[in-house]
């Protein structure tokens, strides 16, 4: 790899540590290639990615932006899962670990913020986003469908009682 190919990485790497809601660190030695591909397959399912990284290109994308703590992230053979939903490639990369015992989740970055194994499990028992949107939604509607009903129960109690009185007048 040569300077200028090592700069395109460092670039393409810092836009994807600015634009990734959270950056979940990876240990994946000794997983097969369909391993890896059902990994990928899973996260792109998601909406999430994942990409093997040099651990010495990582650091200078990160520029010390994160410290000591994010720096000791990337040592041994690591991939970076990454999404634009901080939730995604969190709850498929533990799940993944869950089933494999070879692949292993060290860590994350949440924009400045390291994160440790376990917050990152924490991170994968969240909702996702589109869950978030959809519940949020329902709250929004159910309160609307119970003012419709309400409204249009006097009308139409209104309309029973003229109907009878015109029932009785033509009586």
């Amino acid at each position: 790899m040569n300077r200028a190919q090592k700069a395109e990485s460092i670039e393409t790497l810092k836009g994807v540590f600015a634009d990734a809601g959270a950056v979940v660190v990876t240990h994946y030695m000794g997983l097969t290639v369909a391993e890896m591909t059902d990994l990928r397959l899973r996260l792109r399912k998601e909406g999430a990615q994942i990409k093997v990284v040099k651990n010495t290109l990582a650091q200078k994308a990160l520029a010390g932006s994160v410290g000591e703590a994010g720096d000791a992230l990337f040592t041994g053979p690591v991939a970076i899962a990454y999404a634009p939903d901080p939730v995604s490639a969190a709850k498929v990369v533990t799940q993944y670990a869950k089933d494999n015992d070879k692949f292993t989740v060290v860590g994350g970055l949440m924009g400045t913020d390291v994160l440790d194994q376990n917050a990152i499990k924490a991170l994968a028992t969240l909702p996702s986003l589109d869950q978030l949107r959809a519940k949020i939604i329902g709250v929004l509607q159910a309160p609307a469908t119970k003012v419709a009903g309400v409204i249009q129960a006097p009308a139409s109690q209104l309309a029973r009682v003229l109907g009878a009185y015109a029932a009785k007048e033509a009586a």
